[in-house]
């Protein structure tokens, strides 16, 4: 295929983005050939910021049976991410969901079965932090064995400050019937999908969440998780959007060394000469002080990289767009395949399943159980009790 033709259903903030760079031509081999919106306004927006001629639907199913797109980029809210999926890979569409990958799990598994019985399809997520430089020289450290076997890994991600105007922005938006969650559901996903590209999905979840915590929304805004790995390593997962210092710091921690990250732009990666178990083996107390203040025989602790690359909002969606591309044009394995959306709702949908039962959850978990207690928040957030 010597251009791809793209329509974006959704023209909203993220949506007309993507739709501007294809626009600007700033992806190869790629154009901008449709909008879907059901507002009226998105579409004379876009229209007039694209052109007059521009195909453009209120019906997304219009578009997808249009004949004027080879691919489509989902950017509607959440519950329709699998929706339109499924019915854009049936319509024999390329087929490119905005995070997350949907609301629930249940359904999700539903429009990767849909990808599966199409593998002549290119089916991607937009999971734009995989196209972090840093992130991709950390994932790279970690699958080496460089750190060695997984023991701790703690991510504090408190840095999504969203006051209560942003809230009342639009009705839908922090609402368990309009985006099926809070954090966990509109900020945080991009961090859950890193800690399970990196460090391997746990399998047990124990987590607390606080419901419009210092906000008046009813959906969760304050998260504290703790995961269990099969190898028996720890995690801890906390994020809110109320505090307005926010944090963002990620450590990772295995036997044979350590990275710590902050900000997602700087990195120290420190390796051990010898592994902790060789170390334990050996030292005395007074040896580990002598090590870790570099005094003593000369022996050295540790080997260390550091890593400064600043952030360019933007490149890393443009990226994903352009391997999305090229896996169309010329067969490119892509870095952020779509069945891999699943994994980071499963962390999510484990998270709320957690606080909603008051106790632990194993992975995998009943997502029949997971769906049945969403449609009770829903019906309680609709008469008011949530």
């Amino acid at each position: 295929m010597e251009t791809v033709r793209f329509g974006i259903i959704g023209t909203g903030f993220m949506g007309g983005n993507h739709a501007g760079w294809l626009h600007e031509g700033n992806i190869p081999g790629a154009r901008l050939a449709a909008v879907c919106d059901i507002d009226p306004a998105r579409l004379a927006w876009a229209q007039e910021r694209f052109g007059a001629d521009l195909a453009a639907y209120t019906d997304y199913k219009a578009l997808l049976a249009s004949g004027t797109v080879d691919a489509v980029l989902i950017a509607t809210p959440h519950y329709l991410h699998p929706v339109i999926a499924i019915e854009a890979l049936s319509a024999g569409l390329h087929t490119l969901v905005e995070k997350p990958a949907g609301v629930y799990t249940r359904k999700v598994h539903e429009m990767n079965a849909a990808a599966a019985a199409h593998p002549e399809l290119v089916f991607g997520m937009m999971f734009n932090q995989r196209m972090n430089p840093l992130y991709q020289k950390i994932k790279e450290v970690v699958s080496s064995g460089a750190v060695g076997e997984l023991r701790h890994v703690n991510w504090i991600i408190t840095s999504w400050y969203r006051p209560q105007k942003y809230y009342e922005q639009s009705a839908w938006r922090a609402t368990w019937a309009g985006e099926g969650g809070g954090v966990l559901a509109n900020q945080a996903p991009h961090q859950i999908d890193l800690l399970q590209w990196i460090c391997g999905m746990p399998c047990r979840v124990n987590a607390q969440l606080q419901y419009g915590s210092h906000r008046k929304i009813t959906v969760e805004d304050d998260v504290v998780a703790t995961f269990t790995y099969p190898n028996g390593a720890t995690g801890v997962f906390v994020t809110c959007t109320h505090d307005i210092l926010g944090t963002d710091r990620l450590e990772i921690f295995g036997n044979k060394g350590k990275i710590v990250i902050e900000d997602s732009r700087r990195a120290s990666i420190r390796i051990l000469r010898r592994p902790e178990e060789s170390l334990n083996a050996t030292l005395t107390f007074d040896d580990v002080r002598a090590l870790v203040r570099g005094t003593g025989t000369g022996e050295k602790l540790y080997d260390e990289t550091v890593l400064d690359i600043p952030d360019q909002w933007g490149d890393q969606h443009q990226a994903v767009l352009k391997n999305f591309t090229q896996a169309i044009r010329s067969g490119a394995p892509l870095i952020a395949p779509g069945q891999d959306g699943v994994l980071g709702l499963t962390l999510s949908n484990a998270m709320h399943l957690s606080s909603w039962t008051g106790g632990p959850v194993d992975i995998p978990f009943d997502e029949d159980v997971f769906f049945e207690l969403l449609q009770q928040k829903i019906t309680q957030e609709q008469e008011g009790r949530a």
